[in-house]
């Protein structure tokens, strides 16, 4: 269970890697105008991701996030977004991998942004995250596909092409 989301923390990095490279081709005006998506923005749908994510993964550590709102603003510049989000993106591989199978299996408690205690099982919140940051960067996606006609493939067998050694799995 745990090289499953070892491979998706993984998948993350890579694929942010891709779609921060194209958003950082984006002329400002349409990195930051509103298309009406969700989180309004390429900026506001990258922020998203990174505030939930620092939401989860401080639940996972310890390491208390709450942000204010859903569309919170936490780096205002791409440039500073994207250094916090290679960090991030470091740092849930590392939380990730100090995670053993029992731990992931188990049952894990938090507390919801509205105060509320809430439990389920880990592997449960670790595949809501990678999830949701599937999810949100698929808009991401759509809106560089929108505005320049093209965005980076960001399918996982890409990403883990590498690592599969068909020999290895031949039987």
């Amino acid at each position: 269970m745990k090289e499953h989301f070892r491979r998706l923390a993984h998948y993350n990095k890579w694929a942010n890697v891709r779609i921060y490279d194209a958003a950082a081709a984006l002329d400002r005006e349409d990195y930051y105008a509103d298309r009406r998506a969700f989180f309004r923005s390429v900026h506001g749908t990258l922020n998203h991701i990174l505030a939930i994510d620092k939401l989860w993964f401080g639940r996972f550590t310890g390491n208390a996030y709450v942000p204010p709102s859903l569309d919170v603003i936490i780096h205002d510049s791409l440039t500073d977004l994207r250094g916090a989000r290679d960090t991030f993106d470091d740092h849930i591989i590392d939380v990730v991998g100090a995670m053993d199978d029992n731990l992931i299996s188990g049952v894990f408690r938090w507390t919801t942004m509205e105060g509320e205690p809430y439990a389920s099982t880990l592997d449960r919140c670790l595949t809501q995250i990678f999830n949701h940051q599937t999810h949100h960067r698929g808009q991401v996606h759509t809106l560089l596909s929108q505005l320049t006609g093209h965005a980076p493939p960001l399918d996982f067998f890409l990403c883990m092409n590498d690592d599969f050694n068909e020999k290895d799995h031949m039987e």
